[in-house]
């Protein structure tokens, strides 16, 4: 079979669509049209009970009742109502204080938690950006140490968007729940992916993202705890009520049965999927280290998803190296920012320097990613990275065993 180019490896930023999904999709466009909130009609109906369906196959994916489940145009709205929503909600301030509480999250979160955050501390609201360690992992102790009176929100994603890896969720959640501080996960990475039981695991809030599963863009989901303790947001949408008034819209109908199809294939089919994928990714990591020296795999070794592999590259430039590799479809970083010429600012929070942080190249597989297009790949990167090397004086000193930190470079 001739091997279609260019190769996607680009997992993270998007899924495409299952064919499984657009097949159940497909009769919401044209036949059974009808809105959600035209209760005294067959097309109202039909409408509703789709909605229905796709609520119990998101609740069985995440673990929680269907009455839990809030649908969104996707994680970043989720984000937005989950933050701003549980903020203004349970806002305090002690007496004699100005602040109206305290929030804490981490320097590498994805920017549709960052930014919400850094919205709030204009808003009179306290913030802590916790500085991960070179692992990237974020740990129940970390959190522990960042816990103030006046924390009112932690909010933290499951595993990590650039670099795969896995928090302590389930322990900081436990942690929340002992000190009555909520707790929201963006875990648009972490959903479907990889198993997940809110209930088991104490999850206050948690958001995630439609097309990441295999899915349609612009549609995904919030869970809102509804009990132990009944977790309550101020909307930030107002109009027609919908979604248990957390969320008003007429329903994107179709984009909710194909992210309920979605949620269930991957509820279904995640573990062998994923058995598949890590497998696959350790062989890309291991045969690209071992090809190339002066290379480094970003994130903790173990604790990580099975699809996400990011890897720095010494002695090259970045978009050489992206130049370079035009045919596979990867990424430098998340795909929110990789329009921008700076290295990644998750790299760069985890302490890799500049240089290494430009050469970085995020892989990520999927569903239909074959053995063919990681061996394509391993081999065009592994070219790659040893032509641009050929024009490298840099990567000439360090063969000769000259370090490079001990140089004094003149300046005219």
């Amino acid at each position: 079979m001739t091997l279609r180019l260019p190769v996607y490896m680009d997992h993270a930023a998007t899924t495409p669509c299952d064919p499984r999904v657009v097949e159940a999709m497909l009769p919401y466009f044209t036949e059974k049209f009808g809105n959600a909130g035209s209760r005294n009609h067959k097309f109202g109906w039909e409408a509703e009970d789709a909605i229905d369906t796709a609520r119990e196959q998101v609740a069985s994916l995440l673990g929680c009742n269907e009455k839990e489940v809030v649908f969104t145009s996707g994680a970043t709205e989720s984000n937005n109502l989950a933050i701003k929503g549980a903020a203004e909600m349970y806002e305090k301030r002690p007496a004699g204080e100005t602040g109206r509480g305290h929030i804490i999250t981490c320097a590498i979160e994805h920017k549709a938690v960052l930014d919400p955050v850094k919205r709030l501390v204009k808003e009179g609201f306290d913030a802590t950006f916790l500085q991960p360690p070179t692992d990237g992992v974020i740990t129940a102790e970390m959190v522990r140490a960042a816990l103030r009176e006046d924390t009112i929100l932690v909010t933290l994603m499951w595993a990590n968007n650039e670099i795969g890896t896995i928090n302590e969720v389930p322990q900081i959640a436990r942690l929340c729940k002992d000190r009555g501080v909520i707790f929201h996960t963006d875990a648009t990475q972490w959903v479907g992916k990889m198993p997940t039981d809110v209930e088991k695991d104490g999850i206050d809030l948690l958001s995630f993202s439609g097309h990441k599963i295999y899915g349609p863009k612009g549609v995904g989901a919030l869970y809102v705890r509804r009990r132990n303790p009944r977790v309550r947001l101020v909307a930030q949408v107002d109009g027609g009520g919908q979604e248990r008034g957390f969320r008003s819209g007429t329903h994107n109908i179709t984009g909710i049965v194909g992210l309920g199809k979605a949620a269930e294939i991957c509820r279904l089919e995640m573990d062998a999927e994923g058995a598949r994928l890590s497998k696959m990714r350790k062989r890309m990591e291991t045969a690209l280290t071992h090809a190339i020296d002066v290379s480094q795999i970003n994130g903790h070794a173990e604790k990580r998803l099975p699809h996400i592999a990011n890897i720095s590259f010494g002695f090259v430039e970045g978009e050489g190296l992206m130049m370079a590799v035009k045919n596979i479809a990867c990424s430098s970083g998340s795909a929110c920012t990789s329009a921008s010429l700076e290295p990644s600012y998750v790299l760069k929070g985890l302490g890799v320097g500049d240089e290494l942080a430009h050469s970085s190249l995020r892989l990520s597989m999927g569903r239909w990613t074959t053995d063919e297009q990681v061996d394509y790949a391993i081999a065009e990167i592994t070219k790659a990275v040893h032509k641009l090397r050929e024009m490298s004086p840099l990567y000439d000193m360090h063969k000769e065993g000259i370090d490079l930190s001990t140089v004094e470079w003149a300046h005219h």
